[in-house]
């Protein structure tokens, strides 16, 4: 039996033009070790969108034909075409997880036993109708869970989870995070609070402080404020955070947060030193909401780094074992630490109406979408 269905493509040609489209594609039979899984849903993330965008001026988004037929197009300025050097006129699938029913399974047993099952799944092309894939890049969701409620479960989950465990690993024992109230924020605020780890939330304005506050955040920094450097380094002194994960990346917040970071170690050091502390301190840029330079204004001494995280290179770090244990408590905390909220379902023809496009890419805090691909 074979299946066929619509996938969502980003095509960003040499002439310098991005086009957004839906192709009609036919699913291949699943090998033993594959499963074909009917997507109902697959939310737009922030790295989502890098893929789907590009570095188009999504202001000149121009929309042509209705339905199946809908096409989007918009320029990409000239000085940003050297970045999508490696991908000009290929033709790409979007959406890095989501979630659906496995409607057909390869020979082998894994494979075989997950038809009928909601499964969650990461590995690409998943604003797709049918999504063929290996049953190992599946998991197995507890009954009664939708498809909704599976869709988020490695990129968010797995990233702040991502987080404590680097801060295990390289012996720090807090954490600072910014743009600290987006809904891998409030995941990483969730994990913390359970785990007894101290975390600094940096936010931007008060609505995002009250956020945080009422799901239980002890520390939340606000940097538009006029005391934001003295809160944050109070906030260090408390907490004796040392790492931090940044999501902005341009403009002079990791830098800052160093700064803070040097003050606050100097405030408990038993000794004078003219290179600075000791103490090390690390930023790791794992998101480009600033899309500006990266600004350090180095006053912290010389114990300090900056440098990128991803989620990929570190599950490929800590191995197939531990990265599974990371998956299975996601699976079992899905309702609860894990949960990822909407505040819109749309199908694959209705993400690319220019007024969804406008809203979910402000990548506006407390704005999520879901497609769900089989929507009617």
């Amino acid at each position: 039996m074979g299946f066929e269905g619509l996938q969502l493509r980003s095509l960003i040609k040499k002439s310098g033009e991005l086009e957004l489209s839906l192709a009609k594609v036919k699913i291949p039979e699943p090998a033993a070790d594959e499963v074909i899984v009917r997507v109902e849903g697959s939310p737009i993330n922030p790295s989502d969108l890098g893929l789907l965008l590009g570095a188009a001026d999504m202001t000149t988004a121009k929309s042509s034909g209705t339905g199946d037929s809908i096409v989007v197009t918009a320029a990409v300025p000239e000085p940003l075409m050297r970045a999508m050097a490696g991908r000009l006129d290929e033709s790409m699938p979007v959406g890095n997880e989501g979630a659906g029913v496995v409607v057909a399974a390869g020979s082998s047993s894994r494979a075989q036993s997950m038809i009928g099952k909601m499964v969650a799944m990461i590995g690409g092309a998943m604003y797709a109708q049918y999504r063929c894939i290996k049953a190992a890049d599946c998991l197995v969701l507890p009954d009664g869970t939708t498809a909704a409620e599976g869709a988020s479960c490695f990129v968010n989950p797995l990233t702040s989870l991502g987080m404590t465990e680097t801060m295990r690993r390289e012996g720090h024992k807090a954490l600072v995070h910014t743009a600290a109230a987006s809904n891998l924020g409030q995941m990483l605020n969730k994990i913390c609070l359970k785990d007894g780890v101290s975390l600094v939330n940096i936010v931007r304005n008060a609505e995002q402080d009250a956020i945080l506050r009422k799901i239980g955040a002890t520390y939340v920094c606000n940097s538009s404020s006029a005391t934001f450097m003295d809160d944050l380094t109070q906030a260090l002194v408390a907490t004796g955070a040392t790492l931090a994960f940044d999501a902005i990346g341009g403009g002079k917040l990791a830098g800052q947060i160093l700064a803070c970071m040097e003050a606050a170690a100097n405030k408990t050091a038993k000794a004078y030193s003219r290179y600075g502390s000791t103490v090390h301190k690390q930023v790791y840029i794992y998101g480009g909401l600033d899309t500006r330079p990266t600004e350090i204004n180095r006053s912290f001494g010389m114990a300090w780094g900056v440098g990128g995280w991803l989620l990929f290179p570190f599950l490929q770090k800590i191995g197939p074992a531990e990265a599974q244990k990371l998956r299975e408590r996601v699976a079992a905390e899905l309702k609860t630490t894990f949960a990822s909220h909407y505040t819109q379902v749309v199908s694959l023809q209705e993400a690319l109406q220019l007024s969804n496009i406008a809203a979910y890419g402000k990548r506006a805090t407390g704005e999520k979408f879901l497609i769900n691909p089989n929507k009617a």
